[in-house]
């Protein structure tokens, strides 16, 4: 192997990599050692700051691949025939825990993706749950503080995860997936992954159709129990990391096949909840899943922090013939993550390679922390100019539409839409072996049996009635597993 030369960061070579300069062997030390200087300035700055949530994660790089057509449905260039590649990368995440912390914990679990198309990249950033916890993203930051830490004690609490719950029953859905055997997947490659919201497709005609994404493993679905996901927290918190570094480098890579649901803006209007609403699910007898194609992960990358740890993905990227719609949470999402990004990772975090477009950029961006200027060097940083041959495409212009309403207020978010029990008890008696339910219970009690305080019998109560209104059942088996005697009142709460 040829001989390589150890240099500083600019290039200078240098030799005394492990001992400082000093005044006689002895010291004191010498401040003009400029490489224990750079060496020390880089390290106390070797760390950006966290994630707020979705901090403890795994990525790889991979390939999509077109099995269907689709070109009904949408005029996005990589859907325009069959067999369209594209390169992609994955990164999975636990939400709530630091990037210390265990990932086989109790949690939802970020599935997010990053799709290197022609027409830029496509990022589809979600979940590995079809619903949320809350449908307005005003409601957001005060979800996640209940899913940190206390301010006093630093430490976790089950009394204020489940106080917030009883206090918002939109969240009974997502609360009942999280509780269940889902919530503790076994790792990364044996769960499913979705788009969550509803977002739009535009097809060449310039019609437009409501669609959902589901991403279903080809591993099969495979799951922790609670007592197992415990265990292994201790034994090896990263276990999800490990698992899916290990399979790709033995060649037993991951897939995933891509499908959406449809529903057209006429059956949008007749539907019996909010189609737009992330705490619902558009039932797969109406709305079946169409295939759309093949993801599949083969390559680590080589270097974590560069990849994983600074990939930046916002739903806000939107390639044509994708697009957002009135969903609220999905909304609020279009702004605060690119947000985000620019906070933890840099205004120009996307000129790194993680989350660089790998085609032509052209736009009047300048400057900012770490700007790389290679892709427009000395041309013009304003437009219109007389200087380069840049011009909007008007083919890409966005889709036009008239809103059903011009009246601005707040609206209540519930209003005409306070339905959150059916599809939970739906969840729990269709969806679910009885197994599941078993287990399902068996996760609530032990969690719910950590709440804590003056006013544990009040947030217990309030709870219980939300799973009374979703099935009684479920309610009954609850309530008897935390030793609390059901009266007529509570049971007639719950019908």
């Amino acid at each position: 192997m040829k001989n390589k030369k150890l240099t500083n960061s600019v290039g200078i070579p240098y030799f005394e990599h492990q001992d400082s300069q000093t005044v006689g062997p002895r010291g004191p030390v010498l401040i003009q050692d400029f490489i224990l200087q750079e060496n020390l300035a880089h390290f106390v700055r070797e760390r950006i700051p966290e994630r707020i949530v979705h901090a403890k994660g795994s990525g790889a790089y991979g390939t999509f691949t077109v099995t269907t057509d689709i070109t009904r449905y949408t005029r996005a260039k990589l859907f325009s025939k069959v067999g369209n590649t594209c390169k992609m990368f994955a990164r999975f995440s636990t939400v709530g825990g630091e990037k210390g912390s265990a990932d086989t914990v109790r949690d939802p679990r970020g599935f997010a993706l990053k799709f290197y198309t022609e027409d830029g990249n496509w990022d589809l950033v979600g979940n590995n749950t079809p619903v949320f916890f809350i449908k307005d993203a005003k409601k957001f930051p005060d979800f996640i503080h209940t899913q940190k830490r206390v301010p006093k004690t630093n430490l976790k609490s089950h009394t204020m995860m489940w106080d917030y719950w009883s206090l918002n029953p939109e969240s009974l859905h997502q609360v009942l997936i999280l509780m269940s055997d889902r919530g503790t997947p076994y790792g990364y490659r044996h769960m499913n992954g979705y788009g969550s919201h509803t977002f739009s497709m535009i097809n060449k005609q310039n019609e437009r159709v409501w669609v959902k994404f589901h991403l279903k493993t080809d591993q099969g679905i495979k799951n922790f129990t609670d007592k197992e996901a415990e265990k292994m927290a201790g034994e090896n918190p990263d276990f999800a990391q490990e698992d899916l570094v290990e399979a790709i480098e033995k060649g037993n890579l991951p897939k995933w096949t891509m499908y959406i649901q449809v529903m057209t803006e006429g059956q949008a209007k007749k539907f019996r909840w909010n189609p737009f609403d992330i705490t619902k699910v558009w039932f797969h007898d109406e709305f079946p899943l169409i295939e759309v194609g093949k993801m599949e992960l083969n390559s680590i990358p080589d270097n974590y922090f560069a990849h994983v740890e600074q990939s930046t993905f916002s739903p806000s990227n939107l390639i044509d013939g994708i697009s957002f719609s009135p969903d609220k949470m999905l909304q609020g999402r279009l702004f605060s993550y690119p947000d985000a990004h620019r906070y933890r990772v840099g205004v120009n975090s996307h000129q790194l390679e993680v989350n660089k477009c790998p085609y032509a950029v052209k736009n009047y961006q300048r400057d900012g922390f770490m700007a790389d200027s290679s892709d427009y060097k000395d041309t013009p940083n304003y437009f219109p100019n007389s200087f380069d041959a840049i011009n909007p495409d008007p083919s890409y212009a966005s889709f036009e539409y008239d809103l059903e309403s011009n009246h601005v207020a707040v609206y209540d978010r519930n209003e005409n839409d306070d339905d959150h029990f059916t599809q939970p008890g739906l969840l729990y008696t269709k969806a679910m072996n009885q197994q599941d339910r078993e287990n399902l219970v068996r996760n609530i009690v032990d969690h719910m049996n950590k709440i804590k305080g003056k006013k544990r019998e009040e947030i217990i109560s309030r709870q219980l009635c939300h799973f009374f209104r979703a099935n009684i059942e479920l309610g009954m088996k609850i309530a008897s597993g935390l030793g609390v005697n059901i009266d007529s009142n509570m049971t007639n709460h719950g019908k």
